[in-house]
């Protein structure tokens, strides 16, 4: 019996798919659940969100004020993040933790909790399911290395399947069952024609949406976007934050001038802005080299109608005389910066906004049915049926019966 290329490619297909299945069942029903995690939450806590505005020249709290608002009402919490939005009936956000938060009313300095605690629930088990499996503790390790590994074979499953799709002769007759969906089949003439018809159309999502995983996953393919870009990758893995801003030595005795200066300073840098967000403890990211002495405050200001749609400008400032010390956009970030950024943000489709983040949830969601019909293919070729089948199959899958993996 003759080995050829069709089979060598075919056999592990079906190997890491029966092996890695499951696990890409799982992160594909995950992902699709959170792809509008962010849209869903705003939607169910807006009252959470808005406020009453006393009359249009109402004067509001400064962001100061409304931060010892927040200590006085959680003498526990510890503020780690402000953002402030444009419009009048907006409370300002205030994060006391990595996602945990308060809104709190501009104008009367009322602290409000965060709504949807439903919504927020299921959403934190859908990304520890997605990230790590589940898995708590000393087993996250664990978990995040199935997931990588699991995302890895599911790359190779998509560019492995475009071979075994590829009709060996372009006829009607033989691209038509993997096409595009057929009525009337039953059984492996069904799953054949819907494993096919969704790997094609999904493929193009897929493979984005595994590529940008692994280099979420792995520090080497990370590090390997920067130097094919001919950058040098970062020290660490994780989001990409820039130097730090060296502060002039401040005269003795001086003191901060607040954050309410910083935020009008910076109103005044993007007269467009969407929101305007500081992290407090100097604004610097957790992977950011630490700097020595007084730390610059950084401001992130999203832009109305801004491209990427996922980009900010970073502006610096003195924090004792509110001079702009450095002003960062995505267009100052290298090409290795601007490619790991893309990705980033790809792999969730939030890159082209609400359209992309439903292509890659219908993807998902393709993917789980791929996983379905490959499994179903795959116990149909171990352990055969005895009964005939009377349903007839297309002429494609029997024969091309390695291409129904």
């Amino acid at each position: 019996m003759s080995i050829t290329l069709r089979k060598i490619i075919f056999w592990p297909h079906l190997v890491s798919g029966v092996i890695t299945g499951l696990v890409i069942g799982i992160m594909s029903l995950t992902g699709a659940a959170i792809a509008f995690e962010s849209e869903i939450i705003d939607w169910a806590e807006r009252d959470n969100r808005r406020v009453q505005v006393p009359s249009p020249d109402a004067p509001r709290l400064s962001v100061d004020e409304l931060l010892a608002r927040v200590k006085a009402a959680h003498p526990k919490a510890q503020p780690s993040g402000v953002t402030v939005y444009p419009e009048p009936d907006s409370a300002v956000l205030v994060l006391t933790g990595r996602s945990e938060g308060v809104y709190v009313n501009p104008y009367t300095g009322e602290v409000r909790e965060q709504g949807a605690k439903g919504w927020r629930s299921f959403f934190h088990v859908m990304e520890e399911w997605h990230r790590w499996l589940g898995a708590h503790g000393d087993n996250r390790p664990v978990g995040k290395a199935l997931t990588g590994v699991s995302n890895a074979a599911f790359l190779f499953l998509a560019l492995s399947g475009l071979y075994l799709w590829w009709p060996r002769k372009w006829t009607m007759k033989t691209v038509r069952p993997v096409l595009w969906f057929r009525g009337g089949l039953k059984g492996k003439a069904r799953d054949f024609n819907w494993h096919n018809t969704i790997g094609f159309w999904a493929l193009p999502v897929l493979i984005v949406l595994t590529a940008s995983g692994m280099v979420i996953s792995y520090r080497w393919a990370s590090n390997l976007v920067f130097t094919l870009t001919g950058n040098e990758p970062p020290p660490a893995q994780g989001p990409i934050a820039s130097a730090p801003v060296k502060v002039p030595t401040p005269p003795e005795g001086a003191k901060p001038l607040g954050l309410e200066p910083l935020f009008a300073e910076a109103r005044k840098q993007v007269p467009a802005w969407e929101t305007l967000t500081v992290r407090l403890g100097g604004g610097q990211r957790p992977n950011a080299p630490q700097a020595r002495g007084p730390q610059a405050i950084t401001l992130a200001i999203r832009e109305q109608g801004g491209w990427p749609l996922f980009a900010a400008a970073q502006v610096s400032f003195d924090p004792f005389t509110g001079q702009v010390l450095r002003r960062e956009t995505f267009a100052d970030y290298n090409a290795g910066r601007k490619a790991r950024t893309w990705l980033r943000f790809l792999h969730t489709g939030e890159a082209l906004g609400w359209l992309g983040q439903l292509v890659a949830a219908i993807a998902s969601l393709g993917g789980v049915l791929l996983v379905w019909t490959g499994f179903a293919l795959s116990w149909r070729r171990f352990f055969p049926s005895r009964r005939p089948n009377v349903t007839a199959e297309p002429e494609t899958a029997s024969a091309e019966p390695e291409t129904a993996a």
